[in-house]
């Protein structure tokens, strides 16, 4: 029988979603154990060792039939993580996926070299500033500025916080969407955070409440996929800016997400693809 080991996120890299990610790990586990699946969960923590938590050798656990099933993002997690790729294992999401997915910056160059549609970086409406180094761990990570002279006035903010890694985009006027998505499954699904007012930091209400705009979600979701294929995280999610013209703008996107809103139709997808692709 294979062996699932599902590492849970450490929860600084949860900001205001610690629940919310464990929750759609454990319903992923307890979906693969329903179906007979033996499986393990442990928690990414920069004070333990992975493989010491599981009570193993880790240059002895070689088994190339092990799933690792991982939302963590620490560096010596990934690190962990290709090695077990290295040896044959396979790990969802991939570690350099999920590495391009923390480093705002490498993101942010695939994407413009790819053309996946992002905003500009100069535009008229204001500015976005983003930690390029790692994922937002505190809303000083995420910052808007009206104008260039405030844009400049944070980009020397997040200089004197030790962070030299910054992305800078244009701020793109319309609707705020939300989209979570399973590659390789029917799975995808969108809303619009201002109808029920669940966010995380409040910034989705400077574009204001949503007007709903028409729009090509088929588009979107193919590029959401393809951006996904390119990076290798499988199991992702995002936010895009719908303008009133029907155009759409991917402004962030990520490596699994807490799927807090779809949460057991998400389980079931990603069941899905574990058992079809990586269990059979």
């Amino acid at each position: 029988m294979r062996e699932v080991i599902l590492i849970a996120r450490d929860e600084c890299f949860s900001p205001h979603s610690e629940a919310n990610d464990q929750a759609i790990l454990q319903a992923v586990e307890q979906r693969l154990t329903a179906r007979g699946y033996k499986t393990t969960m442990v928690r990414e923590d920069l004070r333990s060792d992975i493989s010491l938590s599981l009570g193993r050798d880790e240059e002895g656990d070689s088994q190339t039939d092990t799933l690792w099933v991982s939302m963590g993002r620490h560096k010596t997690t990934l690190d962990f993580l290709r090695k077990k790729e290295q040896q044959g294992m396979a790990v969802v999401n991939s570690a350099d996926g999920v590495g391009i997915c923390v480093s705002r910056s490498r993101l942010d160059e695939l994407m413009r070299r790819e053309r996946i549609p992002l905003p500009p970086v100069e535009g008229t409406h204001g500015y976005w500033l983003k930690r390029g180094d790692t994922s937002a761990q505190s809303h000083d990570d995420i910052v808007f500025a009206a104008d260039e002279q405030e844009r400049d006035s944070a980009l020397r903010r997040f200089h004197d916080r030790g962070i030299s890694l910054v992305v800078v985009s244009s701020h793109v006027t319309g609707d705020v969407v939300k989209f979570y998505g399973v590659e390789g499954t029917s799975f995808f699904w969108f809303c619009y955070p201002t109808d029920d007012g669940v966010t995380k930091y409040g910034d989705e209400w400077r574009n204001g409440s949503a007007h709903h705009y028409p729009f090509d979600v088929e588009g979107l979701r193919r590029e959401a996929e393809r951006l996904s294929r390119l990076v290798g995280v499988p199991v992702y999610g995002g936010d895009a800016v719908i303008t009133g013209q029907g155009q759409f703008f991917i402004i962030d996107f990520n490596d699994w997400p807490s799927f807090s809103r779809c949460r057991e139709t998400a389980a079931d997808a990603i069941t899905e693809l574990l058992v079809n692709k990586y269990l059979k």
